[in-house]
């Protein structure tokens, strides 16, 4: 399939990145990892208070910094019992340089006396997408999904939380217990993903007849 457009995915997380190439495979986009274009990482602060806010950064920074289009991820857990936390902060709940393990580990001493009707959650993702045309000008969407947290991790797959995530719609299964193909059917980012969609289509029906034009 003909790669009409090639975006840069603003983040350093391969879990992210290999579930955002799976959730777009099907379009014709080259997904590129900043690595892929600028050789190494790029150091940008991750210092606002919302998803909405910490995304459009990321977004613009790439951007900027390759002159391609630029999608940027911002997502977390939000634990009802926690007032919203972490939230922001899911990467590092347990401390700035945390592992998965030791920020689950963390959240799980903080919910230890939460009863288990009180363990709501949410996994939300923001995603934005930023022009090389216009980077001041950034598209955001958002998805969810809703869950609670278990008592102990189950399952191997996923990364961040996904052990801990009992996804409420599948009744008792915890995100790292899904398939790949069963968590891009529910998670926060596939939702966002599919309310992107028409952002990427218009952009790839313009960037087709741009290419019908060259060509006479």
């Amino acid at each position: 399939m003909a790669r009409l457009l090639s975006i840069v995915i603003a983040t350093t997380n391969e879990g992210k990145l290999s579930e955002l190439r799976a959730l777009l495979a099907d379009l014709p986009v080259q997904l590129l990892s900043v690595a892929e274009v600028l050789g190494g990482k790029l150091a940008i602060a991750e210092d606002g208070v919302t998803f909405d806010q910490n995304a459009a950064t990321k977004a613009r920074a790439v951007c900027q910094a390759t002159s391609l289009y630029a999608l940027a991820d911002d997502s977390g857990l939000e634990v009802e019992a926690l007032g919203g936390r972490p939230g922001v902060h899911s990467a590092r709940f347990a401390h700035e340089r945390a592992t998965d393990a030791e920020n689950n580990a963390a959240l799980l001493r903080e919910l230890d006396e939460i009863e288990d009707g009180g363990r709501a959650a949410k996994f939300r993702c923001v995603l934005a997408l930023a022009s090389p045309w216009a980077p001041e000008r950034v598209e955001t969407v958002e998805g969810s999904c809703d869950g609670f947290i278990a008592r102990a991790p189950r399952g191997s797959g996923g990364f961040g939380y996904d052990p801990l995530f009992i996804v409420s719609e599948l009744g008792s299964r915890a995100m790292a217990e899904l398939s790949e193909a069963e968590k891009n059917g529910v998670s926060h980012r596939a939702r966002a993903v599919r309310a992107l969609r028409p952002v990427l289509v218009g952009l790839l029906d313009e960037r087709l007849r741009e290419v019908e034009r060259a060509l006479g």
